[in-house]
């Protein structure tokens, strides 16, 4: 209690000043609100954790040691008889009796209570973010309510002092959670489902967490690959297919591998797939565990027990395709009595189209509306220049030199030889200045030449097959280059908490170059630093991806062709 002592005086000089608004303002961003309330419920107990806001200190005054009660401006009063009144009347948990209106506090204990930096929390998911340079004190406390059995219900009422709190809150039931961040602004009732606590959820529709479905389907169709996307919970997938998780709290990190293989497989011929009205086969490309939150979804580390309850499961099937098809469709065909309503959504470059699948309404429907769709193609360099060319542009002076002089020795002598002379000379000029050409051409045609190739050899990521992606950057690259490329390349689009999603490439921007001879004939070298851009649509969600490369390339004149002979990553980062 020594630290409340140093805050007694901030705090109650922040109370009285005037300096802060006595309501709190209310945003439409819940986690930040005044107020936090983070409430988990397992068997036998209630925990609730708390961080309080200066402005909410009125509402949770009982909480407070006495030094900072009495501050406040209330007369002292027993700190015992202040907590029993707290869990009976101001923040208050009860158990719905069997006669209306009849409410039954459960009985509450303070465990720990004291000042800290608030948590900052990301304005879409709630999740925690690094502490900000300017820390806000609040007070954390953590509060446990006993729970006799497993009560069907539970109640949860919020301070009705006035002025009303601002509270932010989440709900977890046995580590899943009930509900996004929303606000605690009045009395609400959770059922709870003891037996699969997925299904537990607030009588109020609104509080329905956004991934409350316990499976959903996605189709993504883009130039040469259509992908199917399946999102399903083990224990909801037990009762089609026999995981071995019967009686199973977890899923052990050596019982992972089987899981995600017997899921995988039980899927494989499941939600059938048309592409252009034909029946298309599926390859299965990965199965994965995944962790999920508003905001993304990302694999779940290996060697890691997961819970059953809140385990989910994403599993990926490819269709490669010639180019891109115009019409692509996706029955689900797996309802039961839990199953009723599955999430589902096709999408291409537009974005993504959003719907529910029902027994009545099962086939997930995609059209090729796209007006000018983007379909990859190499960009075609301008050809290196003939050694002929070079061989004029590198004369060009002397030329000049010759033709001067030979008109000057023309103007003394008037001779047929200098006039000859002179007319050679000037003719060799002419040819120089129209069809001499360097190797390296002018700068900003040169940065053209740098920027092509290496938009192609991503281009060639855009394949599917991997003999495809070879034979596309072998036109850019030469072979002795061709393999350490191709992984080095793979390696940067790879997203590793994606399970290996690979990221398109939507732009590469050159940022610098300096050109310099090279050390071979028909080369020059270019230190470029540029950046590049990519995208991948993944399990409901846009991945981003941007990075910055600084290199040393030699760029080759091979077969009338311009190619990278040569690359030295120096330095790469995210940005």
């Amino acid at each position: 209690m020594k630290q409340f002592h140093a805050l007694a005086f901030l705090f109650f000089g922040t109370l009285v000043s005037g300096s802060v608004a006595a309501d709190a303002v209310v945003t439409n961003r819940s986690m930040f609100a005044s107020t936090i309330a983070e409430i988990s419920i397992q068997e036998g107990e209630v925990r609730v954790e708390l961080e309080i806001g200066v402005n909410d200190l009125p509402a949770f005054r009982n909480l407070m040691p006495d030094e900072i009660y009495q501050r406040m401006g209330h007369e002292a009063r027993p700190y015992g008889e202040r907590i029993r009144e707290f869990f009976a009347r101001d923040l208050v948990l009860s158990q719905p009796a069997q006669e209306e209106g009849e409410i039954t506090p459960l009985e509450g204990r303070l465990l720990e209570i004291g000042p800290r930096a608030r948590i900052m929390r990301d304005p879409i998911s709630g999740e925690a973010l690094p502490v900000a340079e300017e820390e806000e004190t609040v007070i954390a406390a953590v509060l446990s309510y006993s729970l006799e059995g497993k009560p069907p219900q539970l109640l949860i009422s919020p301070p009705r002092s006035s002025p009303m709190p601002t509270i932010g809150f989440v709900v977890y039931h046995n580590t899943v959670a009930v509900n996004d961040f929303r606000f605690l602004g009045q009395p609400l009732l959770l059922n709870l489902d003891w037996n699969d606590p997925w299904y537990s959820a607030f009588e109020r529709r609104t509080l329905r967490r956004s991934y409350f479905a316990p499976m959903s389907g996605f189709l993504y169709v883009e130039p040469f690959e259509v992908r199917k996307e399946i999102i399903v919970r083990p224990r909801d997938m037990q009762r089609w297919v026999d995981l071995g998780l019967n009686d199973a709290d977890i899923i052990r990190a050596d019982q992972r591998g089987l899981v995600l293989e017997k899921i995988a497989q039980f899927l494989l011929a499941r939600q059938p797939v048309t592409i252009n009205g034909q029946p298309a086969q599926p390859i299965l490309d990965r199965a994965n565990f995944l962790s999920r939150t508003l905001k993304s979804s990302m694999v779940v580390e290996p060697g890691i027990d997961i819970n059953l309850d809140a385990a989910v499961v994403g599993v990926i099937f490819v269709y490669p395709v010639a180019s891109l098809p115009d019409a692509a469709t996706m029955t689900w065909d797996m309802f039961d009595d839990y199953i009723a309503l599955v999430p589902a959504a096709s999408v291409d470059e537009a974005g993504p189209f959003k719907t529910f699948l029902e027994p009545d309404y099962a086939v997930l429907e995609w059209q090729n509306f796209l007006r000018n769709p983007t379909v990859p193609s190499l960009i075609e360099l301008p050809a290196p220049p003939s050694a002929a060319a070079q061989w004029l542009y590198t004369l060009r002076w002397w030329v000049l030199a010759a033709v001067l002089l030979s008109v000057v020795l023309w103007g003394r002598s008037h001779s047929k030889i200098s006039a000859v002379a002179a007319v050679f000379s000037l003719s060799l000029l002419a040819l120089s200045l129209v069809f001499g050409r360097p190797l390296a051409p002018a700068t900003q045609a040169t940065e053209q030449v740098v920027t092509d190739l290496l938009r192609n050899v991503y281009q060639a990521f855009d394949y599917r097959q991997e003999s495809d992606i070879y034979d596309t950057l072998e036109r850019s690259v030469t072979g002795g280059l061709l393999t350490e490329i191709y992984l080095e390349t793979r390696r940067s689009l790879e997203l590793a908490n994606q399970g290996g999603a690979r990221a398109k490439v939507q732009s590469v921007e050159l940022q610098d170059i300096e050109v310099l001879p090279g050390p071979e004939r028909g080369s020059f070298k270019a230190d470029v630093t540029w950046n590049v851009a990519g995208s991948v649509g993944h399990w409901g969600h846009i991945h981003t991806r941007r990075n910055q490369y600084q290199a040393q390339l030699q760029i080759q004149a091979v077969d009338n062709r311009w190619k990278i002979s040569r690359m030295n990553v120096l330095q790469e980062q995210r940005l």
